[in-house]
């Protein structure tokens, strides 16, 4: 316990490299958005009748993960609030996540959350949905009001709930007297929109904008107005920036990953006692993030897909490359052990192409002649990482 205690003792006196690590977290939302002048335009011309009291068309904002659209939105919706307090205009804007558990997994859960930006709150579950509906209504009413929705990851919310959700949320205007209600979607899923039921896609009557990747040498320029404010003087390394941001190209021009990185780079070389971060730092942060990122993404994904993957690690230690038919077996006593539905062979297919296109695997088709054609699989993790995984999934899927 004394040497827990002189550790916490020697940190304390200990100089950090970090002079502002919050820049470096994805909360973190700058006074300047470098390379989306266009967007953040396009998105103000948009939503700027809200601050006239009048309901411009909804918004929804498509792009891969880390192109700025969450903090194009943040960074709106702030800007117009500061206008609305300035001039007394009754402007409210509600930002959701959707992939959080407990807030938006079910309408109930949804509806709740909106009520609890009002200063009230319901019963986690019990109520029927149409009295949170009216109790909502009620609160919304009670003044004269334009509220902006904002809700991030929608395509999590209706894959959850359905799509009937968003029918109903554009329809809450018309039981309102006083007040009004604008929604703003975004999602990473370019053809979102496409796939909802055509009722609920001609309820929205959205206008749609799509945030570009960005590339290495704007990735490089965004770390480097981080990298001023986050660290001390000549704390990042020559290279270290670059390196960070070709990792993050690769990844489709990811910055919130690259700045990810480049803060776990930063905590890495400060628990080695390190006054410098270096590539090699970068590569551990490289690994370790990620490893997170797989980790997270098999935990949130359904007891079929974790079935699958489950099926490759018990076939992987004999094989280094295997095929589709083999997963399947496995996969199959894998199901009547946890007596769940077996999925069809080709549903199965569609998974391992999930798993291919996360990079858990490597799947390369290949013809067997008039026997049709067929994947040929090799896992793509560390072994480390496998481990890791296999006990998540156990416990998931209760195997003992």
């Amino acid at each position: 316990m004394v040497q827990i205690s002189n550790f916490f003792e020697n940190f304390l006196n200990k100089e950090s490299i970090f002079t502002d690590k919050s820049v470096l977290m994805s909360s973190h939302i700058p006074k300047e958005i470098l390379y989306r002048e266009e967007q953040l335009q396009e998105v103000a011309n948009i939503l700027a009748p809200l601050l006239r009291v009048e309901k411009p068309s909804n918004l929804f904002v498509y792009g891969k993960t880390g192109t700025g659209k969450t903090l194009a939105l943040k960074h709106i919706c702030e800007s117009m609030l500061e206008i609305a307090e300035k001039n007394n205009i009754p402007f409210k804007p509600i930002y959701i996540n959707c992939k959080l558990k407990r807030v938006a997994d079910t309408e109930y859960r949804l509806i709740a959350q909106l009520i609890k930006e009002f200063g009230r709150t319901v019963p986690s579950t019990g109520l029927p949905t149409d009295e949170i509906y009216n109790i909502f209504y009620q609160l919304l009413d009670q003044k004269k009001l334009i509220v902006l929705l904002v809700l991030d990851e929608i395509d999590q919310l209706t894959k959850k709930i359905g799509d009937e959700i968003l029918y109903n949320l554009t329809r809450i205007n018309a039981e309102l007297k006083n007040s009004q209600i604008c929604l703003a979607g975004i999602s990473n899923n370019l053809v979102f929109a496409e796939n909802l039921d055509p009722r609920v896609k001609s309820s929205l009557s959205e206008e749609e904008l799509i945030f570009p990747p960005y590339n290495a040498l704007q990735i490089q320029e965004i770390l480097r107005q981080r990298t001023q404010k986050a660290f001390k003087e000549n704390v990042v390394q020559p290279g270290v920036i670059e390196k960070c941001s070709a990792y993050a190209a690769r990844e489709h021009g990811d910055v919130r990953r690259a700045i990810d990185l480049l803060r776990v780079a930063g905590e890495i070389a400060e628990r080695s006692g390190s006054t410098i971060v270096e590539i090699f730092h970068l590569d551990d942060a490289e690994r370790k993030v990620e490893s997170d990122t797989i980790i997270n993404t098999v935990n949130g994904q359904p007891k079929q897909f974790q079935s699958v993957l489950y099926a490759i690690f018990l076939i992987s230690p004999q094989k280094k490359q295997f095929y589709t038919g083999e997963i399947y077996e496995i996969y199959k006593n894998i199901c009547k052990q946890a007596k769940f539905n077996i999925l069809t062979q080709r549903r199965i297919s569609d998974i391992l192409a999930e798993l291919d296109m996360l990079g858990i695997i490597n799947a390369k088709i290949i013809s067997k002649g008039r026997y049709g054609r067929t994947r040929e699989i090799s896992l793509a993790l560390d072994e480390n990482i496998i481990i890791k995984l296999k006990e998540i999934i156990e416990k998931s899927l209760n195997l003992g």
